[in-house]
């Protein structure tokens, strides 16, 4: 979004004084800019006080009319060459737009204020989407290591545990052929997350056991790049244009960081 309209823009606006370029492209901005459609809706509301104001030293008819007698009056007395005015119209000034400001006013800061706070609702559901991900992600990771069972394909060498999955999940991954130093493949599971079929490739790095999961990426589910610490344990997460992944260890992040790169690099082989 380009900067914040100026207040002599944002007046003009209100008191319908812009060319037609010029209100098009002001309308555009006020439109997506909740802080200028305020700032409209204030200058309307003062240029309408402000008139209000006015009208309290509005003359009374009785003034009136003994003002008209009175100019009449001067007219006729006048010598010859004397040529009476026409009194000219009355300009018509902010007043005579009041009802289409009003209307453009509301629903433009109504417009801008429901795509802010679709924005917001739609970022606090991603966030909380992705948040649940996680969570889920680390009971899982929690569960393998509390579990006396052997990995459901147990082997280090990933043509075999990249095959395994044929058939279990509609979409296929890389394993990476180089690990980074002290770290091995131990195997990987069938598992489940958000009801997604996910695979979960095992990997020790050192003493310290990590799981990846691979799921596929779909409109809906694009997981963004995080890399935090939760319930004592590093989480780190990636996306590609096919999959999302995200890495689960109690190992120290620096390490995992360099696994969860090289699995990401291996997507792209």
């Amino acid at each position: 979004m380009s900067e914040h309209l100026s207040a002599e823009m944002l007046s003009a606006f209100a008191g319908g004084e812009l060319a037609e370029s010029e209100l098009t492209a002001a309308q555009m901005h006020i439109d997506q800019c909740l802080s200028c459609a305020r700032q409209v809706v204030h200058e309307y509301l003062l240029k309408a006080q402000i008139t209000e104001s006015g009208r309290r030293y509005d003359a009374q008819p009785e003034f009136r009319g003994r003002m008209a007698k009175l100019a009449a009056l001067n007219v006729e007395t006048a010598g010859d060459g004397t040529h009476s005015r026409k009194a000219p119209e009355p300009k018509r000034g902010f007043t005579g737009a009041a009802g289409w400001i009003v209307a453009a006013v509301i629903l433009l800061a109504v417009g801008a204020g429901t795509a802010v706070q679709y924005e917001v609702q739609r970022r606090d559901a991603a966030r909380d989407a992705v948040n649940a991900q996680l969570a889920e992600a680390i009971d899982v990771h929690i569960a393998t290591l509390a579990s006396s069972e052997q990995p459901q394909v147990l082997s280090s060498d990933r043509h075999t545990v990249k095959p395994w999955f044929q058939g279990k999940l509609p979409f296929s991954f890389n394993i990476p052929e180089l690990l980074p130093a002290g770290t091995t493949l131990d195997g990987a599971n069938f598992v489940y997350l958000n009801n997604r079929p996910v695979a979960q490739l095992l990997f020790s790095i050192g003493h310290h056991r990590v799981s990846v999961f691979v799921e596929q990426r779909s409109g809906n589910n694009a997981t963004s790049a995080v890399a935090t610490s939760r319930a004592g344990f590093q989480v780190q997460s990636f996306s590609t244009p096919e999959l999302n992944a995200v890495a689960v260890s109690d190992v120290d992040r620096s390490r995992l960081q360099e696994l969860v790169e090289a699995v990401k690099d291996a997507q792209a082989q």
